[in-house]
């Protein structure tokens, strides 16, 4: 019986989206509680812990069981909502895969190659994906300022290569500002994108394969007071979410069918999220989410009611989906 499965729901991370990714797992949680023995768990760099009432319960991380009440629980499903690394980075996954424990993200090699942002791109765009034209930089590794504006143009975005929630992120109009953009995304991160700027509309389509069953969700249009979609917008209200986008067929049949190709061509599985700006017509790629946002200020409990579930219906077809993969 369902309520006999016990679903562990990550959350934390040793990273900045941490208190976000706490968020995503209290809406997880609510939603699957009446159907699953949920355990709430706290990851950080010192510790695994089974939250409870305000007490930690450590996990023993040799084998992923927790000793509660005088049961030693196993998991039949370790639910990922933890942004960022280890969560999103394919960290946590390999962990997962070498216990044999399931769980509803994508793989190790999925996760890993998604969240490195140059990687992912250059790896799209030989299969066809448009995607903005970009120059990855390194740390320790000098770098000319001036090649940079030559390749991308101004505008452009510097963005961490390996972040999330838009921290980090800087819009660069003018050359002489690069520099100080460059550094604060290093403090982020050791690899850093300049990525050219693109003029359009931005949009973000989730993808789900539950039941092996590919489908686009509906089309979300962000409309962001500020000069870009940044954190302030994402969580703090300053922006506006259209689901499902006022935008004509043709366009959302391209977006649809670009996003699923994504979710094909990288291993996707379970739930994700693949951003656009649609520029003169033409989708371009922004950043595949494998572990996309879930608090009530997230797109994808937003497009999953458009598309006519109940959020306990998402989440519960969600943890079924992991468990027999």
């Amino acid at each position: 019986m369902a309520s006999q499965k016990n679903i562990a729901i990550l959350a934390g991370g040793g990273n900045s989206e941490h208190g976000i990714s706490m968020k995503s797992a209290k809406i997880v949680e609510n939603n699957i509680k009446h159907l699953y023995r949920t355990f709430f768990i706290e990851i950080t760099d010192d510790s695994w812990h089974y939250l409870h009432k305000n007490e930690c319960f450590a996990i023993n991380k040799n084998n992923f069981t927790l000793e509660w009440q005088g049961e030693v629980i196993n998991f039949d499903l370790a639910f990922i909502a933890i942004h960022g690394t280890p969560g999103e980075d394919g960290k946590i996954q390999g962990y997962f895969d070498m216990l044999g424990i399931p769980y509803s993200s994508s793989g190790l090699l999925a996760c890993s190659v998604s969240f490195n942002k140059g990687v992912c791109n250059d790896y799209l765009k030989n299969h066809g994906i448009n995607v903005a034209k970009s120059v990855q930089l390194f740390h320790g590794i000098p770098y000319s300022a001036e090649e940079i504006v030559n390749e991308v143009k101004l505008p452009c975005f510097v963005k961490p290569n390996q972040s999330g929630s838009s921290y980090g992120v800087h819009k660069v109009y003018e050359a002489n500002q690069l520099k100080s953009a460059i550094n604060d995304a290093f403090t982020y991160d050791k690899q850093v994108l300049v990525e050219s700027f693109l003029k359009g509309r931005e949009v973000t389509c989730g993808v789900i394969n539950f039941n092996n069953e590919l489908k686009a969700l509906p089309i979300t249009e962000i409309i962001t007071e500020n000069d870009f979609f940044d954190f302030e917008a994402k969580y703090k209200g300053e922006s506006k979410e259209i689901t499902p986008a006022q935008i004509d067929e043709s366009t959302q049949k391209l977006v649809e069918d670009a996003a699923k190709k994504v979710f094909q061509i990288l291993n996707l599985d379970g739930v994700a999220r693949v951003d656009f700006i649609i520029d003169n017509g033409v989708p371009y790629m922004i950043e595949a989410n494998t572990v996309p946002g879930l608090s009530a200020e997230s797109l994808i409990p937003q497009q999953a009611v458009a598309a006519g579930y109940t959020l306990p219906q998402f989440f519960a077809a969600w943890v079924e989906h992991g468990m027999k993969v």
